[in-house]
Formats: structure tokens, C-alpha cells, sequence
């Protein structure tokens, strides 16, 4: 059912043809709205939950961002497609696990997915690689308003943006970056600075928010407060934070190199070697030597023109996209088997590392 939009071009594996960030992999602004006289969709009957997704898929199908794009009733995916759904970061796992009357509308790029009865009638993101905060929130919010335009939302004038969990309330933005942090992990600073940014409301994540693992240095950094603030003030103050992390990475790496250059460059050549030869990997391990390729990519020891392949393979290596190829059921150890001949026909067509550029660096 999925199958076509398995085959599209994704936004967030396809790197633009300009310089990628060496730290933010994608942002992502997530919106979330209500509908006025409907019971959010936990307290909902069946029939109100269907009349919402039935009034809301219309109104969205309406809009010029959501042209070509389709959308899918979650009680008619199998589990496999909902999770890859998930590793796209398109769907949450809360959605996946909906009753009846749930669905997602995704539009022709995968830039923008709109859920319909997850935890609330509507969770609206946008995405875009690299830092793009405010363009991000411009194009957000200008779909924000045609919606809008055609339905009633619940809003208070003493709340804001009313919301099933009350720690949404205000503005209901969730605004977040997916960084990269091989320097400040292989530091470890990391976790100092998971501290400083937690006592200025912001949060940070594994790769599948909240719950998961920061496999292959992949975190989620986002705002917690929704109330008090506009959204001007949250996103100022996010850029503010996100700007000040990302020169912390980028002075732990130079650091890092600089003291320890012979065990760098042996963790990322050995790491080059196995994925160009192994025929067995499990994801965590796949994917922190993919970390590692970035890293390489970053210290121009690949060519920027491949930051694309390995960022493609962050997603493309995870467990429901590499049983999803196979076309069929297989076993986690079958699976391993498969991303590994997946990892080897790819890095088969990349360039030898070149260490010589490193010293240039130094």
C-alpha cells in the first residue's frame, strides 16, 4: 500500500546539491490542533473519530502544500508498513497504535505529514534537512492558517492552543533539530550538556524521540515549554541553543582529532573497512559506523557528494525498511544478512577514504 511512497524521492534522505550540515541532520516544527465540541480522541466515540478524520482529511486534501499527496487509514496498514512509517519519521509509534478512525496525510515530498487522531485530532509536521528552523516554521505556519481557514479549532484566550496533554498547551509547537554529536559523545560531554539545555526547557531524544536510543549519535533536541511564550520567543530561543551545541560539537571533533588523530582515523578506516566487507550487522552496530562515515564525510575524508548516501542509509538500514525490501517476513538474523549486502553494494561504489586531506585539516 505504501509502495509508492517507499519509491519517491524522501526530503529527508535526499540531501539538497548544496554543502550539508556537518551537525544537523534534519528540523522538524510539529503543530498540534483540536477541533471545537469534539472529545480529543482518547475520550472519543468510533463514529467521532471518524467524523474528525473524514472532515479533517478533506479540509487538508484542500490544500496547495498536500497536492499529490495521499493518504492512508492506519487500521489498513499491516504492522510492517507502519513501521516504516516510523523509521521515515512520518507517523509517530502512538499513531501505529490507534483505534479505529486514525489516519496520516503525507504529502508528494514527504516534507509534510499530517496525523489525524494520535493524541490529539491533529498533529501537523514539517521537515527539512539540514538547520532550517525559521523556513521551516514560515511554511508551518502558512499551512496552519489555511487549515484553519476551514475548520474551528479549539483556542483560548487564557490557554492558547488547546491540547489532550496539558504540557502542549499555548502554543502547541514542538520545534526540533536532528544533530549529529560523534565529538561531544566520544568526549563525553555529552551528558553535560543534555543537563545545561534540560534547565532551559529543552529536551533531547534518541533518533525515534522519546524512549528510544541515541544510536549513531543521533539525538532529538527539542523545546519542552509550549506556554508562556509566542512562537517567536520559542524559536529565538531554540536557534540561540541549537546554534551554541553545534559549535561545541564542532570544537569536541577538532579537539578529539587533535589529541587522539591516530585512534580517530583508525575507528573511521576500520569502520570503512567493515562496511564495505561485512556480511553480518545488526542495526545499532550499522549505524554507528555509518556515524562514523558522516564524520569522515565532515572531515572531507569522503567527498560532500556522498553525505546523501550515508544519510539515506541512516533510514534505509533500519529494521522495517530492510524487512520491507525483502519483500516478505524474515527473522532478525536473516535481516542482518540483508543490510549487510545492502551496506557492501553501496559502499562498493564510494571512493577509497583519503587520509591525506585529515592532515590538511590539522
Amino acid at each position: 500500500m505504501i509502495e509508492s511512497l517507499i519509491n519517491s524521492d524522501n526530503a529527508e534522505l535526499t540531501q539538497s546539491t548544496k554543502k550539508g550540515s556537518p551537525v544537523v541532520l534534519s528540523t522538524r516544527v510539529r503543530l498540534a490542533r483540536n477541533i471545537v465540541g469534539t472529545p480529543f480522541p482518547e475520550r472519543a466515540t468510533s463514529a467521532q473519530r471518524s467524523d474528525v478524520m473524514t472532515r479533517c482529511a478533506e479540509q487538508i486534501a484542500d490544500l496547495t502544500q498536500m497536492k499529490h499527496g495521499v493518504f492512508y487509514d492506519i487500521a489498513e496498514l499491516s504492522d510492517l508498513e507502519k513501521q516504516v512509517l516510523v523509521e521515515r519519521h512520518l507517523i509517530s509509534r502512538e499513531l501505529c497504535e490507534s483505534k479505529s478512525g486514525s489516519g496520516v496525510f503525507i504529502n508528494k515530498d514527504q516534507t509534510c505529514s499530517v496525523m489525524i487522531n494520535e493524541e490529539d485530532h491533529l498533529r501537523i509536521q514539517f521537515l527539512k534537512t539540514g538547520f532550517s528552523l525559521r523556513s521551516v516554521w514560515k511554511q508551518i505556519d502558512r499551512f496552519d492558517s489555511g487549515l484553519e481557514a476551514g475548520l474551528d479549532v479549539a483556542f483560548s484566550p487564557e490557554y492558547g492552543y488547546l491540547t489532550a496533554c496539558p504540557t502542549n498547551l499555548g502554543t502547541a509547537m514542538r520545534a526540533s533539530v536532528m544533530m549529529h554529536l560523534p565529538g561531544l559523545v566520544i568526549s563525553e560531554h555529552m551528558e553535560k550538556v543534555i543537563r545545561a539545555v534540560n534547565q532551559l526547557g529543552i529536551t533531547v531524544r534518541g533518533l525515534f524521540g522519546e524512549g528510544s536510543d541515541a544510536t549513531g549519535h543521533v539525538f532529538q533536541i527539542s523545546n519542552q515549554q509550549t506556554l508562556g511564550e509566542s512562537e517567536e520567543e520559542i524559536m529565538s530561543r531554540l536557534g540561540s541553543v541549537f546554534k551554541t551545541i553545534i559549535d561545541h560539537e564542532i570544537n569536541a571533533r577538532f579537539k578529539y582529532l587533535e589529541e587522539n588523530r591516530a585512534r580517530m582515523l583508525d575507528q573511521i578506516g576500520r569502520a570503512f573497512g567493515v562496511l564495505q566487507n561485512a556480511h553480518v550487522l545488526n542495526s545499532h552496530e550499522a549505524m554507528n559506523l555509518l556515524s562514523l562515515m558522516r564524520l569522515a564525510v565532515d572531515f572531507e575524508m569522503l567527498p560532500e557528494a556522498n553525505r546523501s548516501d550515508v544519510d539515506r542509509l541512516f533510514i534505509e538500514c533500519q529494521p522495517g525498511h530492510i524487512q520491507y525490501s525483502a519483500g516478505e517476513g524474515i527473522a532478525p538474523d536473516a535481516r542482518d544478512l540483508c543490510r549487510a549486502d545492502i551496506l557492501r553494494e553501496n559502499f562498493a561504489r564510494l571512493p577509497s577514504l583519503d587520509f591525506d586531506k585529515v592532515k590538511d585539516l590539522g
